[in-house]
């Protein structure tokens, strides 16, 4: 196994002063993480309308992002171990560039799978960020506060989330564009070629833009105060009882984790990346419904500022877990069986997806309550472990095809079905599954 790097730090040398420099540091990268991942939202149903694709093929979109860190996750851990994380990150942010590039011929050519491998690249470098960034915040701090950084983090992440699909729309869409959707169907071959090249061709300086934003930050983080953490000490208790681990898959409660985090961040993407769609299957146009996502978000941010201020001194991380994975499946079954119209915030729409909204507040503190329950007591294998956590977020990638599947064969509401028993494995983890210590029957943690 590979040493960690010489000028590596404990987090117990820290001063107060670097570890509010790294937090800080950390907070921007969960910043642009989110701005990147989250303008998904406003790409599925621009792509759709662009290049004309069914509900499964847009929701390739999130696929195609997504799929790259399962590729990518553990090349990244033993990336980080082999130059650290500030190099690695770097590089991470250098392969974004690329991604971004890579959608300027895409649109020139209006071409969907050139498209797809930009998102794939974009994806890819993001990978190598979540694989340093999380195991980095989780343990920069006392363990039972961990649930509060990252919700700090979430902040950031969200904060960029609500920005990154207003400032796309403002950008890219006109106010004349929903009459144009309108006579897209009447037009000719010819001229409706040219109207969708006219359209998908104004991501070219968004996308070169942002290119060139993610080189600078990447030698930004270079050169930035950030200290490398030594996240492969173990103390002797933890050495003892991990003295006969010999893999990562014999620490039931991280992998029981990845699941949860595969089932989690798929029941986040829908609900955030499915809602304009959802929005416009009520007659809602895509200049109205663009707002929808930021309104999922700001709901996840209410929760995460909830978190910031009852964990730990009135309730545990373990205690919110539990709460949240059980308000997302009683959400879920509001959104199938609910119905009314309603006015709320000047948009007139049908309850339930008042309660996709509301699955915002659901989700906002699983990630913060399983990343540490399932990094506890990994020691050396911390990074490893963290790679495997980084793997489940595939499940942005594979969870929207299920749901751009069900709603091809049924409808959209319907298809929100796939997030009960995601819900349901959530509240099994919260309550049971993060106790699990060995394999064999009966064998937990109190």
């Amino acid at each position: 196994m590979t040493k960690p790097l010489n000028h590596s730090v404990s987090v117990s040398s820290l001063s107060k002063r670097d570890t509010l420099i790294s937090i800080l540091i950390i907070g921007l990268l969960f910043f642009i993480f989110g701005f990147v991942s989250w303008i998904n939202a406003i790409l599925i149903p621009y792509f759709k309308i662009a290049c004309e694709l069914t509900n499964f093929e847009s929701y390739l979109v999130a696929f195609a992002f997504y799929i790259s860190y399962f590729v990518m996750s553990v090349p990244s851990s033993y990336l980080l171990k082999s130059v650290g994380f500030k190099k690695g990150m770097m590089i991470g942010f250098w392969t974004m560039a690329v991604g971004a590039f890579i959608f300027v011929p895409a649109a020139m050519t209006r071409t969907y799978e050139i498209f797809l491998l930009g998102l794939f690249t974009l994806g890819a470098g993001l990978a190598i960020l979540q694989t340093a960034a999380n195991p980095y915040i989780t343990v920069l701090g006392a363990k039972e506060r961990a649930a509060q950084r990252i919700s700090i983090m979430g902040i950031c992440n969200k904060g960029a989330g609500i920005l990154a699909p207003l400032l796309f729309a403002a950008v890219i869409l006109k106010a004349t564009d929903g009459d144009l959707f309108k006579q897209l169907p009447m037009m000719n071959v010819a001229e409706k070629n040219a109207a969708l090249d006219e359209l998908i061709r104004r991501v070219i300086v968004p996308y070169a833009c942002v290119g060139s934003v993610l080189i600078g930050l990447g030698l930004m983080v270079r050169y930035s105060p950030l200290p490398e953490i030594d996240t492969e000490h173990e103390s002797e208790d933890l050495a003892a009882a991990n003295s006969d681990k010999s893999s990562i898959f014999q620490f039931p409660h991280l992998i029981l984790g990845a699941i949860a985090i595969f089932l989690h961040v798929g029941t986040q993407v829908i609900a955030i990346d499915t809602i304009i769609g959802y929005a416009g299957s009520m007659n809602i146009h895509l200049l109205e419904a663009k707002i929808f996502p930021s309104y999922t978000l700001f709901a996840t941010i209410c929760g995460y500022i909830i978190g910031i201020l009852l964990i730990p001194k009135f309730i545990s991380q373990v205690s919110m877990l539990r709460i949240c994975t059980l308000l997302g499946t009683i959400f879920t079954l509001l959104i199938v069986f609910g119905h009314g119209s309603v006015s709320i915030l000047g948009h007139t729409a049908d309850i339930s997806i008042w309660f996709v909204v509301l699955l915002g507040l659901a989700n906002s503190l699983v990630w913060a309550g399983i990343w540490p329950l399932a990094l506890d007591g990994l020691g050396r294998y911390t990074k490893l472990g963290a790679s495997i956590m980084i793997m489940g977020l595939c499940g942005n990638a594979i969870m929207p095809l299920f749901y751009g599947y069900f709603a091809d064969v049924y409808d959209l509401r319907t298809a929100y079905w796939v997030l009960f028993p995601c819900y349901l494995y959530l509240v099994f983890y919260a309550f049971k599954g993060y106790k699990i210590r060995n394999w064999s029957p009966n064998k937990v943690i109190s």
